[in-house]
């Protein structure tokens, strides 16, 4: 009998990385403060969702505000699916993970 091996993220390591340091330190402040950064974090989930629409050729739709509890389980599969559509994609879709490794750093530099 084998064991199969864990499908691999489709993202860079730094990515994967910068993603995890993000989430930790989330999971780390007052709530007021997530409050505080809760719309620069659904600014940049909502632009990856747009990004995978675009490059799916479907119509672009608002991601659900459900709180500042599960902004990072959104970013993390709007990581997650940006960076699969940029390796399964016909259409160039590495501009919408490029950066995303600056950006989650960004990110986690101003929840500091």
């Amino acid at each position: 009998m084998t064991v199969s091996q864990a499908p691999r993220a489709p993202f860079a390591p730094e990515v994967g990385v910068e993603l995890q340091r993000v989430v930790e330190r989330w999971r780390q402040l007052p709530l007021d403060h997530a409050l505080s950064y809760a719309g620069r974090v659904r600014s940049l989930v909502q632009s990856l969702a747009d990004g995978v629409a675009e490059a799916n050729a479907v119509t672009t739709s608002a991601v659900p505000d459900c709180g500042p509890a599960t902004l990072m389980d959104q970013l993390t599969v709007m990581v997650y699916d940006a960076s699969a559509v940029a390796v399964t994609s016909a259409v160039p879709a590495s501009a919408l993970t490029s950066t995303l490794a600056d950006e989650l750093a960004s990110l986690r530099r101003e929840l500091a």
